[in-house]
């Protein structure tokens, strides 16, 4: 990412809360083949680390360990936050250009790859993440049909640790411009139309501490 200290994201525990709330990642490798991509779901491994560390747990579905060489080399994941197009017609002063507003995450690290009852460990652990907030979250283990076919499942899938041992992270969030222009953008994004962000207004809302 361009070097731009205004919005350097630095604070370990902001770092793990965008990675907690935005957990669908792209993972990138760099291999002897050339650069590879996928997108999955990642979590913290809250039991693996303390408050100044960063440590995520996932899966891939074979092969894509094997085109990513995972475990033999860094992977760089790749977390997006709230983000949208700010129009400078929000702003109510002049001279004013358009942008982008946006949180996002650069993590680096060498995973480290699960046997295969971690990885259905984690895989348990995922789907509860997700599901928990459902008023009847469905459990893997909710019969032994199920948990039979799980276990079956996990041998399609790699499960991987990884350690950040690196990151570099952004949270642009207008903090350049005055309160009275800041509370425009808040109420042009909260409010109908083409580019309508709730989701990125809350953000701003929190990191300008409205």
């Amino acid at each position: 990412m361009r070097e731009n200290p205004d919005y350097a994201l630095t604070d370990t525990a902001a770092v793990r809360e965008l990675i907690r709330v935005s957990p669908w990642a792209t993972m990138v490798s760099a291999t002897e083949d050339g650069l590879v991509a996928s997108h999955y779901p990642f979590i913290l491994d809250e039991g693996a680390s303390d408050e100044d560390d960063i440590v995520v747990v996932s899966h891939v579905g074979r092969p894509d360990e094997r085109l990513h060489r995972l475990g033999t080399r860094e992977l760089l994941v790749i977390f997006e936050g709230p983000y949208g197009y700010i129009s400078p017609g929000w702003y109510g002063v002049s001279p004013a250009v358009p942008t982008w507003n946006f949180a996002v995450v650069h993590a680096y690290g060498t995973p480290e790859l699960l046997s295969d009852e971690e990885n259905l460990a984690v895989l348990e652990r995922l789907v509860d993440h997700f599901e928990d907030p459902l008023p009847e979250p469905f459990r893997m283990r909710r019969d032994e049909l199920n948990a039979e076919y799980a276990e079956r499942i996990v041998r399609g899938t790699v499960g991987f640790r990884m350690r950040v041992e690196r990151f570099v992270a952004k949270d642009k969030m207008s903090q350049d411009k005055p309160a009275e222009v800041v509370d425009r953008v808040i109420e042009a994004l909260d409010s109908p139309g083409p580019y309508e962000n709730p989701r990125l207004a809350a953000w701003m809302r929190r990191v300008h501490g409205r």
